[in-house]
């Protein structure tokens, strides 16, 4: 059974006009008697008409500050009554509207120093922004709001010419130039990037010497690269810890699969109890990709199990992915609570495993390591199977079997318990980031059910948020799509469609991608810079167009759709996606020494060039089976095409030789005398 969303008890859910929409979130407060209006033309109208200042209040569904700030000041009359009188309200799904996310939450930065959710700001009636922060408390807000109100009635020209100052600084924050320097990758002094890069690693526990501590898959995936390219030894063995560790723990579901995002800690331990699909979905990748170079069982457990939860949890009937789980459930009592659904009582575990429990406390920390607060714990690991075997006597065959009943047991458990609520919208970028998971999963594992899934997804995609000139909806609900794509939703379906491609030889997904290649070309290119805005011309007009180029927790759009460029530069032959491809990463490239975390993509299209990379052709009947046999092994320095027929492609014109299947191994349109085996042509590139 999904979890089920729910309105909050005792309110009505027709209090104001957000009952009229179809975002999780904004359903949320739609019982709030705060007089809450969506962000649309005519709430923007309104706010002008009226004169009046607007509230801008950014969250997103399994955000658990959003909650607190919600039960604490947008459910009390009190503070509605403030908001109502002198304010138009205006609630924003940062997953929805990213480009107004965006936005506010850099003047929140240059106003503060930081930003994050809930943000609430406060705009001019033209919705530029004149003060903003987080998380506020009940009374903090309401001085907050009385304060700025007094000031807009006795001296409005003071914040117009503040909102005009910011506005100046938030257009001036993501500028890039044009670097019209010759590109010259082979000299960069990656070896230095990556020493500089090493003195914030955590060789305890893996990830950064940080707390609270996030994933970010993306900079592991350069990581490993690195490592296997170069033979490096420690940076492989860091790798292998950041991942270990990470499964270990509790940000890692140990009961029902999949991670959370974050953990507040450093070791990993204690979640950020909110699942989201996009974590989960590069982390199938990074692990997956991690079992084809180690073959480390860990690895093939962690990623087997998570998408067992996507499929169960986060999949509607038509293959499209929901968003996330919350981080709150209701307790017992009927009270919102963080985690609630996820951690235990010692005597609650006692009870559930009997005989068995003293093997599982030493497993799981049932002890001081593994304690959270109000004697609950959060199960979480530091010992190998081995070790505990080892240790109680038995084989590791027993305690994968014990390890099995422990977690059938404490599922059926925590099934009794109320649910966390499900934002059951889908987004298009994010189902590409797990389209891709799903095929980096069966390029590994070669399960067909992974294979099935992808391609169901990609399907969904097709009929329901693909148009005909290759434009992209953002977002589905309901069998509705509303939103004019962004950048990041071509950047993520390119990649995943690009992927199917490569282990299915089905040319119509390389097509489609080009098509959103073109599309992407038309709407979001910039000619001044080389690089794609976020947000297409024709969507409204906001504050200013942004580029979005640094990486985080996500591949930014810009990084993302330059590896495109590059890969379908060499499928086609077109000179334009390659120019493009090199001249964005060449704007980038100063800004990469000085943070490196946030440029990990970037520094991976860095390594196509700096390195030999090949294209990998097999033509001929056989071509699907030997797809397969190349395809799960880790190849990150090379691009896969293949037919079992006569195809027009680029990379397969005049390849193809009847009742043979040839394998060719080629580097910048130079191939090598084709091969029939597989391992000969694995071997070329490793060697080499």
């Amino acid at each position: 059974m999904k979890p089920l969303l729910k309105f909050n008890k005792g309110l009505k859910p027709k209090d104001n006009e957000l009952h009229n929409e179809t975002s999780p979130y904004l359903l949320q407060h739609a019982g709030n008697p705060v007089h809450w209006k969506a962000w649309n033309k005519k709430t923007l109208t309104t706010a002008k008409a009226e004169g009046k200042l607007m509230i801008v209040s950014i969250g997103y569904a399994a955000c658990h500050w959003c909650h607190v700030m919600e039960h604490e000041s947008f459910e009390d009359q009190t503070v509605a009554d403030v908001m109502n009188k002198d304010y138009i309200s205006v609630k924003v799904d940062r997953e929805e509207r990213p480009d107004i996310d965006q936005i506010y939450i850099n003047a929140v930065q240059l106003m503060t120093g930081h930003a994050g959710w809930p943000l609430n700001v406060i705009t001019l009636p033209d919705g530029r922004p004149v003060w903003g922060g987080t998380y506020f408390k009940k009374q903090q807000w309401v001085d907050a709001l009385q304060q700025i109100q007094q000031v807009y009635k006795a001296s409005p020209e003071k914040l117009e010419e503040y909102a005009s100052r910011l506005e100046d600084g938030v257009k001036n924050m993501d500028l890039v130039q044009l670097n019209t320097d010759e590109a010259d990758f082979s000299s960069f002094d990656m070896t230095s990037l990556i020493e500089k890069w090493s003195r914030n690693f955590d060789q305890d526990y893996g990830g950064y010497k940080q707390a609270p501590k996030f994933m970010m898959p993306n900079n592991y995936l350069f990581l490993l690269r690195y490592a296997v390219q170069n033979n490096d030894k420690s940076f492989l063995e860091y790798v292998d810890k950041t991942l270990t560790k990470m499964a270990y723990g509790g940000i890692y579901d140990a009961v029902g699969g999949g991670f959370s995002r974050y953990s507040v800690d450093g070791k990993w331990h204690v979640p950020h109890f909110e699942k989201m699909l996009y974590d989960n979905a590069q982390l199938v990748s990074l692990y997956s990709k991690a079992y084809a170079h180690s073959k480390k069982p860990l690895y093939k457990e962690v990623v087997e199990e998570t998408l067992q939860f996507v499929s169960e949890t986060l999949t509607n009937d038509e293959g499209a992915f929901y968003s996330s789980l919350d981080a709150d459930s209701e307790t017992n009592s009927g009270k919102l609570e963080e985690g609630a659904y996820y951690v235990y009582a010692k005597e609650e575990l006692q009870n559930l495993l009997k005989e068995d429990f003293n093997i599982f406390q030493a497993y799981y920390n049932i002890n001081d390591f593994g304690k959270w607060e109000d004697c609950k714990y959060v199960l979480i690991r530091n010992n190998t199977d081995a070790e505990v075997a080892e240790t109680f006597s038995i084989s590791e065959e027993t305690l994968r079997k014990k390890k099995e009943n422990w977690k059938q047991i404490l599922l059926n458990h925590r099934n009794k318990r109320p649910k966390p609520r499900l934002d059951d919208k889908t987004l298009t970028s994010w189902n590409g980031l797990m389209l891709k998971g799903y095929v980096d999963a069966y390029k590994t594992f070669q399960k067909q059910e992974y294979l099935d899934a992808a391609l169901r997804n990609a399907k969904f995609i097709t009929a329901r948020q693909l148009q005909d000139d290759g434009a992209l909806f953002h977002n589905y609900k309901n069998g509705n799509s509303t939103i004019n794509g962004y950048l990041e939703d071509y950047a993520a379906v390119i990649e995943a469609f690009i992927a199917l491609y490569q282990v299915t030889l089905d040319e119509n997904w390389l097509d489609r991608s080009k098509k959103m290649a073109d599309y992407a070309f038309r709407y979001f290119f910039d000619d001044k810079t080389q690089l794609f805005y976020f947000t297409s011309t024709k969507d409204d007009k906001l504050m200013t167009r942004l580029f979005e180029y640094r990486d985080n927790v996500i591949p930014a759009s810009n990084s993302m759709m330059a590896k495109n460029l590059f890969k379908l530069s060499r499928y086609y032959n077109d000179t334009r996606y390659a120019t493009t491809a090199k001249q964005m990463l060449n704007n980038i490239l100063g800004e990469i020494t000085t943070y490196p975390i946030g440029f990990s993509n970037w520094l991976d299209l860095l390594e196509n060039y700096r390195s030999k990379f090949y294209e990998v052709v097999i033509v001929g009947e056989a071509a699907t089976e030997k797809t397969k046999e190349l395809t799960k092994t880790y190849l990150p320095n090379a691009l896969v095409a293949g037919s079992t027929k006569k195809s027009s492609l680029f990379l397969m014109q005049d390849r193809f030789v009847k009742d043979e299947t040839l394998v060719y191994v080629c580097m910048d349109n130079t191939c090598n005398t084709p091969v029939s085996e597989i391992k000969k042509a694995i071997n070329t590139i490793k060697k080499n």
